[in-house]
Formats: structure tokens, sequence, C-alpha cells
């Protein structure tokens, strides 16, 4: 058997924690849980050389019980990374466009950032969205060389890929990614342009629609919309979001009164078995 916990967008910095004290309490709590794999589906930091660091920083302080992976979300990508960058295998444990198959199983595990294409708002205008986006919403820090429809493609099609070589592997995938595939419960269901806007750079219905296709999918996580749900089960696939979101005047989104133990209640645990 295998134990897997994932958490995503814990935004140390936005969130203003010590992080020094946040490693210590996260490395405990996970030491004490023993997962095989901790997977973090981005947004640690508004700066990817500070996230990269944090999970090395953990990935030592677990040393060999526990395997730490992780791919970047819009936060970790707005300072100190490229988008021609955040297109390789930088470093070990970033799992972007990439696999890793658990041992003696027959289990794998796929990462993928992904990204957003405005399919969760259809009846708006694209452009309107490319001018909020633009200018008043975070992303517009991210180096980018190619537009929001163009860099979903290329996503989609390198999600393609790797869940077909999945399937030739006759591997059981679980798929991590920061961007949501479904959009059950936007974040924002306020009718005012402003928010409808903000549905857009949400995801893309084109990820939960291939992930759909392939029947050797099982665990699908994600972050990015800063919500508490419990899973969905959709057919044969399960949807986890693991976010732990924001604690600001306007935005509580915290499952607890403080950030370690929101945390701990939005840490998702599942335990693989061989099919």
């Amino acid at each position: 058997m295998t134990k897997i916990i994932v958490s995503s967008d814990n935004h140390f910095d936005v969130n203003k924690q010590d992080v020094a004290q946040s490693l210590h309490q996260q490395a405990t709590t996970l030491h004490q849980l023993q997962p095989d794999y901790y997977l973090i589906a981005g947004d640690l930091f508004n700066d990817f050389e500070k996230s990269l660091h944090y999970v090395h920083d953990l990935q030592n302080a677990l040393g060999q019980q526990t395997k730490v992976l992780f791919i970047a979300g819009n936060h970790d990508m707005g300072r100190n990374i490229s988008f021609n960058e955040l297109e390789t295998d930088l470093d070990p444990l970033y799992l972007h466009n990439q696999y890793i198959d658990i041992p003696n199983s027959n289990w794998r595990i796929i990462g993928h950032n992904g990204w957003y294409d405005y399919s969760f708002t259809p009846l708006l205008d694209p452009a309107a969205i490319v001018r909020f986006r633009s200018g008043f919403y975070y992303d517009r820090v991210i180096d980018q060389p190619i537009s929001d429809i163009e860099r979903m493609a290329l996503g989609h099609a390198q999600m393609h890929q790797l869940l077909d070589d999945a399937l030739n592997a006759n591997k059981q995938v679980v798929f991590f990614t920061h961007f949501s595939p479904i959009n059950d419960e936007l974040y924002y269901p306020d009718p005012s342009s402003r928010w409808a806007m903000v549905n857009g750079v949400l995801g893309s219905k084109k990820t939960g629609l291939l992930l759909a296709e392939y029947p050797n999918v099982q665990h699908i996580f994600y972050g990015h919309v800063h919500i508490t749900v419990p899973p969905r089960q959709k057919k044969e696939l399960t949807y986890y979001n693991a976010s732990v979101g924001y604690n600001r005047h306007h935005l509580k989104e915290w499952a607890a009164d403080n950030f370690y133990q929101s945390w701990v209640n939005k840490l998702i645990q599942i335990v693989l078995t061989n099919k």
C-alpha cells in the first residue's frame, strides 16, 4: 500500500506566516502521518525560488521517509522564473509535465501545472477577460510569451501525451495540477462581470473532459480555487481540492482559526492498493 498526502495554496507570504515555524510544524505532522508521498499542488510563495527552496527544506527535514513533489501555481510563477524554465525538468522535486512510477505497484503519479482558457465563462467576451487579467489580476506579472489560449493548448497536448503513455504502460493514475479541471462550484458565483472574469482564469473545462477519457485515471487533485468541499465523484474519477487559501479581512478562507490547523484540516490523504 502507498499513502499519499496532498496540499495546495499555502500562500505563506500572503498569509504572513513565519516560514521556519511552518516548516517545523508541517515536517513534524508529516513525520507523524508517515506518507510515502507529499504532493504540493502549487502556490507556496509569490516567488518560484522561495517555493522551491521551501520544498527542498521540507524534503531535507523529512529525509527518506517521504518523497516531496511540487508543481507551480500562478503565484509561484510570478517572480524569479521564466516561462521557458517552467517548461523544463529544472529540479528533481518539480514534476510539471512529468511522472513518477510508484515502486512495486501499478500506480503512476502525473504532475502538470495546468492553465486556463476562459471556458468557465463562455458568455463573456474573451477580450474583456484579457484586459482584466493584464490590468488588475495577479497573473499580469507572469512571464508569458504566448496567449492564455495558446498556453492552455500546449498544456492540453502535454497532458494528452502523459495520459496516453500511462494508458499504454497499464498504469493507474494519480493526477495533480494547480488549476481547476472542473467548474462544479466556481468560487465567485456573484453575477457581477468582474467576478465572472475571475471565473475565466480559474481553469479549463478541457482538462476535466480530457481526464474523463481515460479509464485508468482514478484520483485528481487541484488547488487555485480556495474552497472547502468534499471529494466529488464523477464516473470513476474522484476530484479533490486541497487549497488552504487566504485569511484576509475580505477573504476568510481558512478551515480553522489559525494557519497550521487550517493546513491540517485541508490535507487530503489517500491510500493506494494495486488494482
